[in-house]
């Protein structure tokens, strides 16, 4: 009744400092503290090293870098027989502008102004 795995896939353009992104390595954490025991057998070595993608919380990370592309990530979920995938692009850097503005207004109500993500914003 659940999904054993899960792997992200993150990809900007390849102006982007950086690699993977914070929102990827954000996203990575808290699918690792969820799940902390990801169930995942793959036989032998990749070759080469890393092929397989980077380690975050038990959680593999793919990062893409390529140019024309804004923001995009996808997050996949396996267990035998059956996949899950969530993912959402970006197309253009307009789409930011709605939370930024979100930030800019209610910064100031905040007990601590520092923070990352929009979650306290959106009460979650």
């Amino acid at each position: 009744p659940f999904f054993t795995v899960a792997e992200l896939v993150e990809m900007h353009n390849d102006a982007k400092a950086g690699a993977p992104s914070g929102t990827a390595l954000a996203t990575a954490q808290r699918i690792g503290a969820a799940a902390p025991e990801q169930r995942r057998t793959v036989d032998g070595v990749p070759s080469p090293p890393g092929a397989l993608g980077a380690e975050v919380a038990g959680v593999r990370v793919h990062s893409v870098r390529l140019p024309g592309m804004v923001a995009h990530q996808e997050v996949l979920f396996g267990a035998p027989g059956e996949t899950l995938t969530i993912r959402h692009n970006t197309t253009d850097r307009a789409a930011f502008v709605p939370a930024v503005l979100l930030a800019v207004r209610r910064v100031a109500t905040l007990d601590d102004p520092v923070s990352v993500g929009l979650d306290r914003l959106l009460g979650l």
